[in-house]
């Protein structure tokens, strides 16, 4: 009943720029966090960007200055803008929300959860 879509993955030049977005859909009351991580081939998933409802902000020191994470509250929407590009910027990037206080309608019941979405490819070529 809740889920996260990510869009604006692609492949990119270095020092290129891409935008990403993450819309979450449901009866959703309000989202604590919400955040950018991402997976390179072989590596763990790490932590990009993170935003909680009142706009406070968390970057990774690998993005610091070259990334800007916005939300908007209304929409339910979290933004990932990327500028100066470089190869090891290339992974498939997820988007999630923390703490996801939504309206459970098969149980009637108010819940909160994290949710995680499908994920984006981002590929920046060497």
């Amino acid at each position: 009943q809740v889920q996260l879509v990510e869009s604006g993955g692609g492949l990119v030049q270095a020092g290129g720029s891409l935008r990403l977005s993450c819309v979450a859909s449901g009866t959703i009351f309000s989202i604590n966090t919400m955040g950018w991580y991402r997976q390179a081939p072989g590596k763990q998933r790490e932590l990009v960007a993170t935003i909680t409802i009142g706009g406070s902000t968390n970057y990774a020191d690998s993005v610091k200055g070259r990334f800007t994470i916005s939300r908007d509250n209304a929409k339910n929407t979290v933004y990932l803008q990327m500028n100066s590009l470089r190869p090891e910027d290339t992974a498939v990037y997820f988007c999630n929300a923390d703490r996801l206080w939504y309206r459970d309608y098969a149980t009637q019941r108010d819940r909160v959860l994290e949710v995680w979405g499908q994920g984006t490819l981002v590929t920046v070529p060497s």
